[in-house]
């Protein structure tokens, strides 16, 4: 008996469809079903395309991953306009501040990724971006709950269990050790050698990796918010004083928008106009970018709850510090190196919330909570043999200091060459025995020293590159790996910008192909940055 003919499979994704079989096998039999039921005729492009981006998964989306928004000197709005018509993830990852500092617990990428997939609900941990990042993660986040003409929603991938040890959400207990001033008596800064013990802490760490530890606000800050909100410091917030509270759960930094929605609530009038304008992002006043708690409380002179303070503050968020110490030499121990933050704002005296607290408040003894960040892009090459230029000028000595340290433990016969400066050779230069004697050991191949405020004109570390331009070309040919440590703002980018200057003037390339060396060099994981 004859079998009736059994027409060929339908097949509605082409074989160039950037999807595996099984993926092709799935949507296609999807989409028939819809041709049978008549449904798929009505499809829009835009429907398809929503199919097409669900069966792929959230993050598989098609971007080129290219990110030249990833740079920490462009203003948010400039950044913005790079990310135009990118899928929403990567206009996320613009918004962030582009340091991927590690402060949010991720780097920038993996932050808005995780956005995205819903996986990561806090949109402020952003806390180099601050407000301006926060809002715009609130405004882009919106896009995501906006309704979709077709919505396929992907099986859930299966979530890791959380690493074992101490993290982020996870910190761990550890000892203040120690302090010691690294300025000597004339220095118009106050920098500090910083010791914490970690033994029975379950802390371990590696040579570039950064160490994280949530702070306590200065006791005359939060008594003068208490002062200004009216409120006794014994007032039970949670089961927890006010006074505990406002000490090491909220910052008291800059006046969220929600600090102004509040008082928008409570107030009336002009005040209340001024508030959501203030929340709003706006400026009517001129003073927005000053206004902390205490200042923000002062301005609006309204007594609230202070529950309702609490809530409508941000959570006080950890610290991360370039770790300036190696394992190998420090057992049960880490260092950092750390500026304290002081400036004067009208009346009052602001203070740096961790680098107080470290530099004058904490007792030896006294425990803290901590971990550390590991990082994926600063650290030692692989080969113990490859040339090391280290580019770190004032605190962004610290990594510089514990490769040096780990070079001399592992017997590494790699040459290390150290660009430092600050302000005076006399008074700011930080561990100076230490690096001559590194030097005299040989551990440290060439020392290169830039003091701003020595001469009559300011020269700083990539003024100093420029002048040893001919050796920094020498060193790049022979497979250097370049490290910059310090302010991303100016510093990191006026080196780059020397570096460009050296590979054309030396390496005898055109302007655009200098550039293009330099960008080579990343792509190579040969030219690193810890920038704050």
């Amino acid at each position: 008996m004859n079998q009736p003919m059994v027409p060929p499979p339908v097949s509605l994704i082409p074989e160039t469809a950037p999807f595996t079989p099984e993926q092709r096998a799935w949507l296609n039999g999807f989409l028939v079903r819809f041709v049978d039921g008549g449904v798929a005729r009505a499809l829009t492009p835009a429907q398809s395309a929503a199919l097409v981006s669900a069966a792929r998964g959230p993050l598989d989306d098609g971007d080129d991953g290219e990110a030249p928004w990833h740079d920490q000197t462009l203003p948010l709005d400039e950044r913005m306009r790079l990310a135009e018509g990118r899928p929403l993830r990567r206009r996320m990852m613009a918004a962030m501040a582009q340091q991927d500092c590690g402060q949010c617990g991720y780097n920038c990428a993996d932050y808005s990724d995780l956005i995205v997939q819903r996986k990561e609900e806090r949109l402020n941990l952003c806390v180099p971006g601050g407000k301006e990042t926060a809002r715009m993660l609130r405004k882009l986040y919106e896009e995501m709950d906006a309704p979709a003409a077709v919505s396929v929603v992907p099986a859930a991938p299966e979530t890791k269990a959380p690493a074992a040890g101490p993290s982020r959400d996870n910190p761990a207990r550890a000892a203040f050790r120690s302090r010691t001033r690294l300025n000597k008596p004339g220095s118009e800064k106050e920098t500090w050698h910083i010791e914490i013990d970690l033994a029975g802490s379950g802390i371990d760490y590696a040579v570039g990796d950064a160490f994280g530890l949530y702070p306590h606000n200065d006791p005359a800050l939060v008594e003068a918010v208490m002062a200004a909100l009216g409120a006794d410091p014994d007032h039970a917030v949670g089961g927890r004083p006010l006074r505990d509270v406002l000490t090491s759960e909220v910052s008291l930094g800059p006046a969220p928008d929600t600090l102004f929605q509040l008082f928008s609530y409570v107030t009336g009038g002009d005040r209340r106009q001024k508030a959501k304008q203030l929340a709003a992002g706006e400026d009517p006043d001129g003073d927005a970018a000053i206004l902390d708690v205490l200042a923000a409380l002062h301005k609006f002179a309204v007594r609230i709850d202070p529950e309702a303070l609490v809530e409508a503050l941000e959570p006080l968020q950890p610290r991360l510090y370039s770790i300036s110490s190696s394992p190998k030499t420090h057992d049960n121990a880490v260092s950092l190196t750390v500026d304290a933050v002081r400036y004067a704002v009208g009346q009052r005296t602001r203070l740096g919330v961790a680098s107080t607290w470290l530099a004058e408040r904490l007792k030896p003894g006294e425990t803290i909570r901590c971990y550390t960040q590991t990082s994926d892009h600063f650290h030692l090459p692989d080969d113990p043999d490859a040339p090391v230029i280290m580019i770190g000028p004032g605190t962004g000595v610290a990594p510089f200091r514990a490769f040096l340290h780990e070079r001399m433990a592992t017997g590494a016969k790699g040459r290390n060459w150290l660009f430092f400066g600050h302000q005076r050779r006399d008074t700011d230069f930080f561990y100076e025995d230490e690096l001559v004697g590194l030097k005299a050991k040989n551990v440290l191949t060439r020392l290169s020293l830039a003091w701003s405020r020595d001469g009559v004109e300011k020269f700083y570390v990539q003024d100093r590159m420029r002048q040893v331009g001919r050796d920094l070309w020498a060193w790049l040919a022979e497979g250097a790996h370049v490290y910059v440590c310090g302010d991303g703002k100016r510093m990191a980018k006026d080196v780059e910008c020397a570096l460009v200057d050296i590979v054309a003037q030396h390496g005898v390339r055109s302007a655009e192909e200098a550039v293009a060396f330099v960008a080579a060099l990343k792509k190579q994981h040969r030219y690193h940055q810890d920038v704050y």
